[in-house]
């Protein structure tokens, strides 16, 4: 078993950005397990894990170099989404009775992650403190219209026994929404596999109710039941058995997940299995939701696709999402949970995504 931070933890850089270096950080841990983080949104790019045979795959989706992440069609893979992740309806709210507009970046319609240069499209400063890699990112007072300088930071660390920890902080100079996410595209069979693999994964989500929403996918304030529904993935589920009776073509909804919310603690969110490899990936965080994604925007299989990593292309149903979150546009509907920042207050978010192998 390697040890020190050198070995654990190596450094090399990956490109530039209007002049400024893109860093890679590469966290190992002593089960053959790596994962790949970038500065550039702090992103990850590569998580390699063994199947039961112990072959190594990257589970995860991204792009060979810095100049794939700035493609148009990049569909924030990997990345640390914020100032506020998911959509806010209108970009449109209201803080202490002062009203905000922000950059409406779909269609002109709606907030989604932050606005045009959110979070996922800066540079962030990194180091390796120990054994883990720490990023740090100054949000100017005004950015893509938000109230407030905010100083948030990510942090990531990968343990012994496959647990790949992410935690979130912020503080604010005045009262903002704060929502972050990481925004990995999981493909537990490989990253270039697809819909043909994804069929095959089965998935349970820890959650009783979800939000509802309407044609734009914006929170309608309504909070559904999952009982008897195609939402209702608290047992094991078979995803080609029911991603495509889904709603929109898939899902892309938020779990409001079972039990009271506790932000010092993380809880059980989700388990995925790839049946074929073994591979488990299991979902912790201290977060009230999930939005649970299948790839639905992404190119239909006979297109061109989205070029990944290694030569391989991505298409619709080709990787699924468990961003843990608060409600989507929570700023805009009081009965969601608060998701205002205010000054000497502290935002932290925490998740863990754990890999193991069924035999």
């Amino acid at each position: 078993m390697s040890s020190g931070n050198e070995k654990r933890i190596s450094v090399e850089p990956w490109g530039t950005l209007n002049g400024k270096q893109v860093t890679k950080f590469t966290l190992k841990n002593g089960n053959k397990q790596e994962v790949d983080v970038i500065s550039y949104g702090a992103t990850i790019t590569s998580i390699r894990t063994p199947d039961k045979t112990g072959k190594v795959e990257d589970v995860v989706c991204g792009f060979d170099n810095i100049e794939g992440y700035l493609r148009k069609d990049n569909p924030y893979f990997g990345a640390t989404v914020g100032r506020v992740a998911n959509r806010i309806g209108g970009g449109r709210f209201s803080i202490d009775n002062v009203p905000y507009q922000v950059s409406r970046n779909i269609d002109d319609k709606f907030t989604l992650h932050g606005g045009f240069k959110g979070w996922n499209s800066k540079i962030w400063e990194a180091s390796v403190q120990n054994d883990t890699v720490v990023m740090a990112l100054l949000s100017e007072d005004g950015d893509e219209g938000f109230p407030g300088a905010v100083i948030a930071f990510a942090t990531f660390k990968l343990t012994d026994d496959g647990r790949l920890s992410i935690e979130m902080k912020a503080t604010s100079t005045k009262a903002t929404p704060i929502n972050l996410t990481n925004h990995s595209y999981f493909n537990l069979a490989g990253h270039g596999t697809n819909a043909a693999e994804i069929y095959k994964h089965k998935v349970m989500i820890e959650a009783d109710r979800w939000t509802v929403t309407d044609a734009n996918s914006i929170p309608t304030g309504e909070i559904r039941p999952v009982d008897g529904s195609i939402m209702d993935l608290r047992k094991s589920t078979l995803l080609g058995d029911v991603i495509n009776k889904v709603p929109g073509g898939g899902y892309d909804y938020n779990f409001c997940l079972t039990g009271k919310v506790d932000l010092e603690k993380e809880k059980f969110t989700a388990r995925v299995l790839h049946p074929d490899s073994g591979r488990v990936l299991e979902v912790f965080t201290n977060q009230p939701g999930v939005q649970f994604y299948t790839s639905n925007f992404m190119p239909e299989a006979g297109t061109e696709g989205i070029p990944g990593k290694q030569g391989q292309k991505y298409f619709k149903h080709g990787a699924f999402c468990l961003e843990t979150q608060n409600y989507p546009d929570a700023i805009n509907n009081d009965n969601f949970p608060n998701s205002i920042l205010r000054p000497q207050e502290l935002y932290y978010h925490v998740v863990t995504y754990k890999f193991r192998i069924q035999a």
